[in-house]
């Protein structure tokens, strides 16, 4: 390496790097400002930027979802070498030893517990109810909140990880009641209400008002009804907000109600009984609604 300095050599503009050789070279005198340079790219090469984006060697992205957000490293439980061959049992206890004592160092503190099973709750309740991912991470994050603020004390982290899944899904726009979300939890319904109140009061949670149209699609897919009396049911749903009857009703069971209207329009005709069911109301409030939208909108059924 030249104990010149770079200044006194050659200007900026004139030096290049060699990647090859892994030097700096002044192109005007060709003298090695720096040698035996590091390399920090890749080991690979790449052509084209697809090749480039998939060969990227990054990490995987934060989970939300798991308790250190999947920065930690994991022990699987397979006993078997890089090569797929199956361990001596000598190994074997050795390997035993480092998974405990890696569990432990990922669960150190009480937060970690809690947030390890309250996690694992809500990938449970997550997956009974169907829900994608961006849900269950909108999810974890208002739990977090609610850990950082210490709401979760003194309550439990059932209720609170339900009524952060119901306050996600209302934010995504995702349909499901607090009925739906409670019955999977050893928890009632009222008690995942008064936790769902306290962490809008207290993280300041900010959750659209709740749109019957949301609720079509999901309940016209389980009725296996098409798309046109979707799209119907959407309809009279809009006119009805237009009109103001769907303010302080249950959304679910406007949307009931229209669907019921909207299958009956085009023959593809479906008891009061098996809409109520599968949209989480009953009986009385399906025909209720379906009433009052057929004397407010003044909508003619042929054929009832």
């Amino acid at each position: 390496m030249s104990d010149k300095t770079q200044d006194n050599i050659c200007p900026p503009d004139k030096i290049v790097f060699d990647a090859d050789r892994g030097e700096y070279i002044c192109t005007e005198t060709g003298e090695v400002i720096e040698e035996r340079i590091i390399d920090q790219g890749p080991e690979w090469r790449a052509f084209t930027p697809e090749e480039k984006e998939k060969r990227s060697r990054v990490g995987g992205p934060l989970n939300q979802t798991i308790h250190d957000r999947g920065l930690s490293t994991l022990i699987d439980w397979k006993d078997k070498d890089a090569i797929g061959r199956n361990l001596d049992p000598k190994r074997r206890l050795e390997v035993l030893r480092w998974r405990k004592w890696q569990i432990r160092a990922r669960i150190q503190s009480s937060i970690d517990r809690n947030l390890a099973q309250a996690m694992n709750e809500l990938e449970r309740i997550g997956n009974l109810l169907g829900l994608p991912k961006s849900v269950k991470d909108e999810a974890a994050l208002i739990y977090r909140k609610a850990v950082e603020k210490g709401l979760v004390r003194g309550r439990s982290i059932e209720s609170v990880v339900a009524a952060s899944i119901y306050a996600s899904c209302r934010r995504i726009k995702i349909a499901r009641t607090l009925d739906e979300i409670a019955q999977y939890t050893k928890a009632n319904r009222k008690e995942v209400a008064r936790c769902y109140r306290l962490l809008l009061r207290e993280l300041n949670v900010e959750v659209p008002v709740s749109d019957p149209k949301d609720y079509v699609t999901r309940i016209g897919s389980l009725l296996g009804l098409s798309g046109a009396t979707m799209k119907l049911a959407a309809e009279i749903l809009e006119k009805a907000k237009n009109a103001g009857l769907t303010a302080g009703k249950d959304p679910a069971g406007l949307a009931a109600a229209a669907i019921y209207i909207a299958a009956l329009m085009n023959d593809e005709r479906r008891t009061q009984k098996e809409i109520a069911q599968v949209a989480g109301v009953t009986e009385v409030t399906v025909r209720n609604r379906y009433k009052e939208l057929i004397q407010e909108l003044k909508i003619e059924i042929q054929n009832q």
